[in-house]
């Protein structure tokens, strides 16, 4: 009996999130309100509320498990450590239906670990990659022979590509030499620190390969080198470097999308409650964005789901523990208010 393929492989960094629940702390914005900075005592004592550890987070474990629960088959590429967090995160992956047989295991390196320093419903987040020896599982080598994997003799439809570690360059070239032995594959590119770092010169095979790339609104700028908040210039901007579609999501302000002819915006779906925790809002966007368009929607309902699943994140604190089920997802659409829906700018 043939396996199904793999809908979604996500390739990233996986993480342990400590969440500490800051209490006495300030939120300091310039006049535009955008840039802000969180403030606390310096050489003091600080108290908080409570820490919370999550297990198997990062943005590709994420991705893997929002498609895993809309009901499609996601596996994650990543490294762990050979310590307990390492095995923890294995088990919550498999929880939670991602396939995790091409996860390494290294020995004597610690598996990722973050501080999330959590301040009323936002959250700053201290990082530490691990720098392992990163190569993709033998199956996915470019030199392989298609279909010796658990995915029906196919590859899969897509790869989704986000945060790795500052070592990685190299990395990215045997996925670009996978991706262009298998033209089927679609990629979607939701970069992390390092490989924005990295730049547009560094990451041409990437960029040009994208089929959809997702960034925030402040991302945007940093990776372009400008001030300017024109979304329809950052939209054109990152279309010119290859990728097919673009997205760039902003904040409560909601998200836009080109798709090399069109501009379109949503706003955000609006929250049952106020939000709780809105960290991993992001990712649930990206993540059902790409599982809509690999259950074979178009673009614009694609675009049409994104903004749903986030809600429910930020009503629970991490990544994971809101995201929703297809049933629940098309609960909350039957249900949206009449203006929400994608409208052409």
């Amino acid at each position: 009996m043939l396996k199904k393929q793999i809908d979604i492989l996500a390739i990233g960094d996986l993480v342990t999130d400590a969440f500490i629940r800051l209490k006495d702390a300030h939120v300091t914005c310039k006049i535009n309100t955008q840039d802000c900075e969180l403030c606390m005592r310096f050489g003091d004592k600080l108290p908080f509320e409570y820490v919370k550890i999550i297990k198997a987070v990062g943005n590709a474990a994420n991705a893997a498990v929002a498609a895993s629960r809309l009901g499609l088959k996601a596996a994650l590429v990543s490294n762990i450590g050979d310590d307990q967090n390492g095995k923890d995160s294995l088990v919550e992956l498999q929880k939670n239906n991602v396939i995790t047989s091409y996860l390494q295991t290294h020995k004597n390196k610690p598996t990722n670990y973050h501080f999330v320093l959590w301040y009323e419903v936002d959250r700053t987040i201290l990082v530490n990659h691990t720098e392992f020896d990163y190569k993709l599982p033998p199956a996915f080598d470019k030199k392989s022979i298609i279909g010796r994997y658990s995915s029906g003799g196919l590859p899969p439809k897509w790869i989704y590509l986000t945060s790795l570690a500052s070592n990685t360059l190299q990395y990215h070239m045997m996925i670009a030499d996978y991706l262009e032995a298998n033209p089927t594959v679609k990629l979607a590119f939701q970069p992390g620190t390092f490989q924005m770092k990295f730049g547009f010169e560094n990451l041409k095979r990437i960029y040009e390969r994208t089929d959809l790339l997702i960034v925030n609104v402040e991302e945007a700028q940093r990776m372009l080198n400008t001030d300017s908040r024109d979304i329809k210039f950052l939209l054109e901007s990152f279309a010119k470097l290859g990728p097919k579609l673009v997205t760039i999501t902003d904040n409560t302000n909601g998200a836009y999308f080109f798709d090399g002819d069109h501009y379109y915006h949503i706003p955000m779906y609006p929250d049952p409650r106020p939000a709780f925790e809105r960290t991993g809002c992001g990712d649930a966007w990206a993540a059902t964005f790409v599982s809509a368009l690999a259950m074979g929607k178009t673009p614009l309902e694609a675009f049409l789901w994104a903004p749903v699943n986030p809600m429910s994140v930020a009503q629970f604190v991490g990544a994971q523990e809101g995201l929703l089920t297809l049933d629940q997802l098309e609960w909350w659409l039957k249900r949206a208010p009449g203006d929400f829906k994608p409208k052409e700018i």
